[in-house]
Parts: C-alpha cells; sequence; structure tokens
C-alpha cells in the first residue's frame, strides 16, 4: 500500500511542478469527478510547491476550489441525467461501490442541500456527494455555490498543511 501511495505522490508532485496552477486545476478537477486521486495528496503537496516560491497559497486554494467545482459539476451532471441506474451499472469501474452510493444518498436524504456545503471537509464523502446531488436533482445554483464555498477552506487548509 506505501508504494502505491509514494508512487502516485510522485506522480502528482512532479505533474503539479511542471504545469503548476494548471496541474493542481487538472488534478482536483479528477478528484471531485470521482476518479480515485485524493485531495489530501494534491493539496499539502501544492502548498509544498508554493513555499519553494512559485504559486501563491491564495492561487493554489482558488484553483484548487475551481477544480473541485469542475469535477463535482461532471459528477452532478452524471447524477442529474444517468441516475442511480447508470452508477449501479458503471460506478465500479471509478470506485463508487454500492455501499458508498447508498452511504452517500442516505447523508443527503438526512440532511438535504446544506449536506453539500458540510461534506466538503468530510474525507471520501465530499468526492462521492455530487452524485446523489445530481440524481435527487438538486437546484443547480444551490449546488455550485455550497460547492465552491465549501471547497474553499480544505483547499486552503491542504495547501497550508503542506
Amino acid at each position: 500500500m506505501f508504494s502505491i501511495l509514494e508512487y502516485l505522490s510522485n506522480i502528482v508532485i512532479g505533474f503539479i511542478q511542471e504545469t503548476g496552477y494548471f496541474g493542481v486545476l487538472i488534478c482536483m478537477i479528477l478528484e471531485s469527478a470521482c476518479i480515485p486521486l485524493p485531495s489530501e495528496i494534491i493539496m499539502p503537496f501544492s502548498g509544498y510547491i508554493l513555499w519553494k516560491g512559485t504559486m501563491s497559497i491564495i492561487g493554489v486554494t482558488i484553483i484548487g476550489a475551481l477544480g473541485n467545482l469542475i469535477g463535482s459539476l461532471m459528477a452532478y451532471i452524471i447524477g442529474f441525467y444517468g441516475g442511480r441506474p447508470l452508477l449501479e451499472k458503471y460506478g465500479k469501474y471509478i470506485l463508487i461501490t454500492e455501499k458508498k452510493l447508498k452511504m452517500a444518498e442516505e447523508w443527503f436524504a438526512r440532511y438535504g442541500h446544506e449536506t453539500v456545503l458540510i461534506s466538503r471537509v468530510l474525507p471520501v464523502i465530499r468526492t462521492f456527494i455530487s452524485l446523489p446531488a445530481g440524481i435527487a436533482e438538486m437546484d443547480l445554483k444551490k449546488f455550485t455555490i455550497y460547492t465552491f464555498m465549501g471547497s474553499v477552506p480544505w483547499c486552503f487548509a491542504l495547501a497550508y498543511v503542506g
């Protein structure tokens, strides 16, 4: 397991070092589109790179949050148009298990729209909450605002720690 994380970390660091803000954006889009590339790797390494003087904390935070928003909108659209049947059929290819989908749906049903805002600072849930939000046909404007506002403190905190 350690070697996988080490390998993934090296790829992320190299990609962000080579591409700067664009790399942060692409990595965060992938992470938020339910691709298993954790923001817990992306943002701290971005913070480390910015510590070296090539990027700013505000820039990394905003770009990370924008990437999160774009990827989350992609997942929302999949949920909105494809619904649960699509995820049940193809979710296994992007590591969305029945258990994860059910957990996100229950969380969303129980706590309502504010779940999107709050879940942006909860590991694992933050990545998959966009799918049930789309399935539930949450208002797109609220989804966009809550996603961006919830992503900013997460991205800032992780980049700062890095």
